[in-house]
């Protein structure tokens, strides 16, 4: 089923804009790597699809009950978060905020869920650990945690390993596969194509001519303008 369907979007910043003309569709259980050049938009266009800004035009529609305030979002982390002074259980809590409503405090619920995406993403034992004392890449698995006690259908990954070491790198990108392969959909923003060629099953590139393509067609589509044959 059709949870995102974008037409004919621009993006950008008081009226300048940086990249137009993009169009894609997202079903359940993809997996889409949005590549393409420095300024060309790519953490623009995931702040728009989340509402966090405006488009400049074209229309944006969700679908199969997924809305902007039901998706995972784990954006780049600044130097300030990594040394921000609260234990992981608090951190991974956070991501269930936006339940809250009308309510002051979390529910039994919110700690349940909570407690769930830690045990999911193996860091049971770092649970009560101050964030700020973890490697990069133990806090990257916290804010994916984070990230998933907001949604059960869609999390938005901006450049997630960046900075990691690569034993780091290889964790955290075989654990987004898992996530997908039990069937949450994946929109994740990657400088690495060989990467994103191996997991994704859509590649969205930004720049002047936007494309949006299924991995065999952009596969293809590579050999053919390398001169390459398989």
């Amino acid at each position: 089923m059709t949870q995102l369907s974008v037409k004919d979007l621009a993006i950008g910043y008081d009226r300048h804009v940086l990249t137009d003309g993009i169009s894609f569709q997202i079903e359940s259980g993809d997996y889409v790597c949005m590549i393409g050049e420095n300024g060309t938009g790519k953490s623009t266009l995931m702040k728009t699809l989340l509402g966090l800004q405006p488009a400049l035009k074209g229309n944006i529609e969700w679908g199969e009950g997924v809305t902007p305030q039901t998706i995972g979002y784990l954006p780049q982390q600044t130097e300030v978060q990594k040394d921000f002074p609260a234990t992981v259980f608090e951190i991974v809590l956070s991501g269930c905020q936006n339940r809250l409503k009308h309510r002051f405090f979390y529910s039994k619920a919110d700690k349940a869920t909570a407690s769930d995406q830690i045990e999911r993403l193996e860091i049971t034992d770092l649970t009560q650990k101050c964030y700020r004392e973890l490697s990069g890449g133990q806090q990257q698995r916290v804010l994916l945690a984070r990230a998933l006690c907001a949604s059960k259908k869609m999390i938005f990954l901006d450049e997630p390993v960046t900075g990691l070491d690569p034993g780091a790198v290889d964790q955290m990108y075989s654990i987004i596969n898992k996530l997908n392969h039990d069937g949450m959909t994946i929109m994740m923003i990657s400088h690495d194509v060989d990467i994103s060629v191996q997991y994704a099953s859509h590649i969205l590139n930004l720049g002047s001519n936007v494309q949006f393509k299924d991995i065999k067609s952009y596969k293809s589509n590579q050999n053919t303008e390398s001169g390459g044959t398989r």
